[in-house]
């Protein structure tokens, strides 16, 4: 199976034949997966060098004039290193951009602190209006990236990842998705830890809910879902930062007596390199750390 970085450079080599108002924009990363579109399109891919912050305003030129502008790179290099621009050229400027991050939290742990981004999202959270996705496999990753190059009017972030579920679901953008039903409590798995989440909770009787799309948050689905069990207890099993969707938790039952778990990557830094896959166990996002301390909220 191909990874989501590769079916993203595939479809959206095929996006560029498709819609002449469409450009890529990349800073080194993944030119070599555009060299065919660029030179079909040597106008509409530019690589502008390791150039973060140029990379997202030239973002921001560009949509200004009517086009729009795809924009890849590495999750730290897209959102955390040029984030003034994020919030200057794109969001103050009301221009509208895709953003298309891969490396996720910790894809890329060999590289050192300066490849892991879990607190992407909650930085784009500061500046709002932001729709973002979060596939959990890759054809979910195409549906969400041609979804997003044709939704005009917004500003997207889809995030990719090395770790991916082992079947693909359908994706209804802004809709969490009803996998299974219980009396005990409500999970929300978010993206590629929607198996590991499934594995966890396969003896217990709750909700489990899927999410590819994150903001803007489904409050009407986690409130339909609530209503229907025993107990208002809500577990948020996300693949960045922990407690990032809290907020959006809590004002979706602002009216409901309840209670919340947010699982994720740990504030702490693990100070390692090693493989994405040992992060995620020491974050306890594996199988075994999820339905410990799921086990343990439910009791």
């Amino acid at each position: 199976m191909d990874t989501m970085r590769e079916r993203f450079a595939a479809v959206t080599t095929r996006l560029l034949d498709e819609d002449p108002r469409l450009a890529v924009l990349l800073a080194v990363i993944s030119a070599d997966r555009f060299a065919e579109a660029a030179r079909a399109h040597p106008r509409r891919v530019i690589d502008v060098g390791i150039r973060e912050q140029l990379l997202v305003g030239a973002a921001g030129g560009l949509a200004l004039t009517g086009m729009r502008p795809i924009v890849h790179t590495f999750a730290s290099f897209l959102v955390e290193r040029p984030f003034e621009q994020v919030k200057l050229d794109l969001n103050h400027q009301e221009a509208e951009a895709v953003l298309v991050s891969s490396g996720a939290s910790y894809d890329i742990a060999a590289g050192g602190r300066t490849h892991q981004a879990p607190a992407d999202l909650a930085l784009l959270d500061t500046l709002g209006g932001w729709t973002v996705h979060v596939p959990g496999h890759p054809d979910e990753a195409e549906a969400l990236v041609r979804h997003a190059a044709a939704e005009r009017g917004t500003r997207v972030y889809v995030r990719l990842s090395e770790q991916s579920n082992r079947t693909a679901r359908p994706v209804t953008p802004g809709r969490f998705q009803v996998l299974r039903e219980g009396r005990a409590g409500v999970v929300v798995a978010v993206g590629p830890l929607l198996d590991a989440v499934l594995e966890a909770t396969r003896d217990r009787d709750v909700t489990v809910l899927y999410a590819s799309t994150v903001r803007p948050f489904d409050a009407a689905g986690l409130r339909e879902a609530v209503a229907g069990t025993d107990a208002a207890d809500v577990v948020l099993v996300e693949p960045y930062l922990t407690g990032t969707s809290v907020p959006f938790a809590a004002d979706a039952l602002r009216d409901v007596p309840h209670r919340v778990l947010p699982l994720g990557t740990a504030r702490e830094e693990v100070r390692r390199y090693g493989t994405w896959r040992e992060h995620v166990r020491a974050h306890g996002l594996d199988p075994a750390g999820l339905r410990e301390r799921i086990d343990a909220f439910l009791g």
